[in-house]
């Protein structure tokens, strides 16, 4: 049995001996991309989505998380985080029913006439299968598919987040068939579940008879300036928010401001998370690098960005853990307090090092830190939500991309979990080494 075969029967039936098969496949010419395109196409059909709903299971989401922040990674810290993730995708809920397999076996004519039709009329399995006759979806067809679900924000916005990580999943990938269109099957199946427009509604109420376009131009708004905006995003009722938020991009202000001042605000709301909540309470990240990624003009979908981060709770901020003053901030020693979980030190650390210019240095360790913990654990939100920051930073201007910095050091000490999956995986590479 060669290395493709081994690593497809650790796929169709996960054991013991996946990590190694892992690394036998990944170490040969080409073995990351194959290893994934492999994984990708034999799990989607695989995994009970259904079952899911309205969540979505992020073992197959975070993979593309994963090779975002390769570039910051050391070579054994990237595979160690591709393996976990990949195990993570393949012990998800299986499919029980053969029938539910049969329908996702099913190939329709690949006709974006039909399959607008079954997104409409919210028939998932029907979606799934026309998207399995587009011959070789790109980027375009994904993107495209994003636009039928802008709109839409059932389970906080993941399909629209789903669509643009999947087009970036199939870019990286180089354009495979199979495995391209098991991707647009999903993004597809997704799409036709459940919708929820209620706060795309209720801006389209705000906006009705104004002809508001937001364009994309850098942040040129003061600290000060900004600090008003955030103070209406945490602080106010989501009517109130909605009118005040509406009126500012009737006047004209751009994506960049908007975008800060979304940042800024959900920077505050990660540090005001409970325990519980950090995972859910980052997501909020994800959406706001989607639309960094894909520059919306629609103003509703702004709104909605900014009814989600008005979502999550607020604290006093007598009550909320501050950054400890550092002398000598490090890079190793801000790895150490969040894997020890103390969370004021970790804030310290990466406050001290972007303000001595290392804002780099800080992505690259929280990408580090996150490799070392269990996505089972925490849903992937962890590699999600620094994935994240490294798509926003670009867009944000410093004082908003510290804050992101500063509060998902915060986060990722306070959602330590085991690293048991991750040491089996260093065990696999030691071995092959």
């Amino acid at each position: 049995m060669n290395a493709e075969s081994r690593w497809s029967r650790e796929l169709e039936t996960p054991s013991e001996g996946f990590f190694a098969a892992f690394v036998e496949r990944v170490s040969e010419p080409g073995g990351v991309r194959d290893a994934l395109r492999e994984a990708l196409k034999a799990l989607i059909p695989r995994i009970d989505w259904e079952s899911y709903q309205p969540h979505v299971p992020h073992g197959l989401l975070g993979l593309r998380a994963v090779l975002r922040l390769w570039p910051l990674l050391g070579e054994r810290s990237f595979l160690r985080a591709l393996a976990i993730q990949l195990h993570m995708a393949a012990t998800e809920g299986r499919r029980s029913t053969p029938a539910a397999t049969q329908v996702l076996a099913a190939k329709g004519s690949g006709s974006w006439r039909n399959l607008e039709g079954f997104i409409q009329s919210r028939r998932p399995g029907l979606a799934y299968a026309e998207a399995q006759g587009f011959e070789l979806p790109g980027e375009d067809d994904f993107h495209r598919l994003q636009r039928l679900v802008d709109l839409d924000m059932a389970n906080v916005g993941h399909k629209a987040v789903l669509c643009d990580h999947l087009a970036e999943l199939q870019e990286r990938l180089e354009r495979p068939k199979a495995t391209g269109r098991r991707l647009f099957g999903l993004a597809a199946w997704l799409a036709a579940t459940s919708e929820d427009t209620f706060w795309a509604r209720r801006a389209a109420k705000r906006l009705e008879g104004s002809d508001v376009a937001v364009p994309w131009s850098a942040s040129a708004l003061s600290a000060d300036a900004l600090a008003g905006q955030v103070r209406d995003l945490c602080d106010l009722g989501l009517v109130a928010l909605l009118d005040r938020f509406t009126e500012r991009l009737k006047a004209g202000q751009g994506a960049g401001d908007t975008l800060a001042a979304l940042a800024l605000a959900a920077a505050e709301k990660q540090l005001d998370a409970r325990r519980d909540l950090e995972g859910k309470t980052a997501w909020t990240f994800a959406y706001l690098a989607t639309l960094a990624r894909t520059r919306p003009m629609d103003p509703r979908i702004w709104c909605q960005a900014a009814a989600l981060v008005n979502l999550f709770p607020t604290d006093e901020p007598e009550g909320r853990v501050q950054p400890v003053v550092v002398a000598a901030a490090a890079p190793e020693s801000l790895l150490e307090a969040i894997l020890d979980s103390e969370a004021a030190l970790a804030m310290g650390h990466a406050q001290g090092l972007i303000r001595c210019r290392q804002a780099e240095a800080v992505l690259e360790t929280l990408a580090e830190a996150a490799t070392r913990n269990d996505p089972t654990f925490n849903h992937a939100h962890q590699l999600i939500a620094v994935a994240a920051a490294a798509d926003l930073a670009p867009h944000l201007p410093p004082g908003a991309s510290e804050a992101v910095l500063v509060a998902l050091a915060k986060s990722l000490a306070n959602s330590q979990g085991s690293g048991d999956l991750g040491r089996l995986a260093d065990r696999a590479l030691d071995a092959r080494a």
